[in-house]
């Protein structure tokens, strides 16, 4: 799993001479460079800050920008895509790297790939600080990054609740950040889901594990009433059939697992956070293992309508709910 914050080398200075921030998620670049930029206006007010992109880095630009100064003030360059520097530009930099100026810091943010990945290899050689900004694709690793971001706040939030808020906003980390910070800002002592839900019941309802959850737990109404609201607001169908697999795979999965063993054991086996064991247990009350079998095929059904094999793709999710929430009850 990824890292949620940035990942950094030993040498965790953020006056270090070079930093390189390699990566493609622009939130966790922009920190990388807030943060030598913070350090460097903190040892002096009156720091030198340029900000430059490749077509701004002609050959001779490093050279001007990084010569000694009557007056030794402190500078910081920063390099914005590295990785599309020319290749005469590129030696600058090389040369640079092999003896920097005091009072100076340089900030490369590489894209990371095959591109440039001569400058990268050097910054590296010449023992670079790095700090690692990779595009967070998996939910899992947005999940990871609420959770740091309460803790770096110095404030508790439950599981349940940075779920919650992932599942509303979605995967856009700008979008994270700003509501982890809203909620340590407005609300005092621990952060639960009904505070997320509360903030963010809009975005929430609309979600495609919202639909799931509602289905999985039987409560039918709810469940459409939530599907409605979601392909209203844009949530795309084969995320909704997605999710709807998924919660109904997790109740197979339990079910099947040995009866009596710890969550955090159930967990490791089943690929399941220990919270969710908690939830998956009380909505697989219903369930039979038929029932599991007809949602699934009901489910797949809808996968397949949604995604061109169907004149309509609403009426097929709507099946497809209705189906899960009376697998659902298939004991009551």
């Amino acid at each position: 799993m990824l890292e949620a914050m940035p990942k950094k080398t030993a040498t965790d200075d953020p006056l270090a001479p070079v930093t390189l921030a390699v990566g493609q998620e622009d939130l966790l670049l922009d920190r990388a460079v807030q943060e030598v930029v913070a350090a460097a206006r903190a040892a002096d007010a009156d720091t030198d800050v340029r900000d430059l992109t490749p077509d701004a880095l002609q050959p001779g630009t490093l050279a001007e920008l990084t010569s000694p100064s009557l007056f030794a003030e402190r500078k910081v360059v920063i390099v914005r895509n590295a990785q599309d520097l020319s290749a005469d530009t590129i030696k600058d930099v090389k040369g640079y790297l092999g003896a920097p100026a005091e009072e100076i810091t340089l900030v490369l943010l590489h894209a990371g790939g095959a591109k440039g990945k001569g400058l990268l290899d050097a910054a590296r050689k010449a023992g670079a600080r790095e700090v690692a900004c990779p595009k967070m694709t998996k939910p899992a690793d947005r999940l990871t990054f609420v959770r740091s971001e309460f803790r770096a706040a110095g404030r508790q939030a439950t599981p349940e609740a940075c779920q919650a808020l992932v599942d509303a906003i979605g995967s856009d980390l700008r979008e994270l950040a700003s509501a982890c910070a809203q909620l340590v800002a407005d609300v005092e002592g621990m952060v639960d889901e009904a505070v997320v839900a509360r903030y963010y019941t809009g975005r929430a309802e609309a979600s495609s594990f919202t639909v799931a959850d509602r289905a999985v737990e039987g409560r039918a109404a709810e469940a459409l009433e939530a599907l409605r609201w979601a392909i209203a607001t844009g949530v795309a169908p084969v995320l909704i059939t997605s999710a709807l697999a998924q919660g109904v795979r997790s109740i197979g999965k339990l079910a099947s697992a040995p009866r009596g063993a710890r969550p955090a054991d159930l967990a490791r086996e089943l690929g399941m956070p220990p919270w969710k064991i908690d939830r998956v247990r009380q909505q697989m009350r219903g369930w039979t293992p038929d029932g599991v079998a007809a949602a699934l095929r009901a489910v797949a059904e809808a996968d397949a309508g949604v995604k061109g094999g169907g004149d309509d793709p609403e009426y097929a999710l709507e099946k497809a709910v209705v189906a899960v929430a009376r697998a659902a009850r298939a004991r009551s």
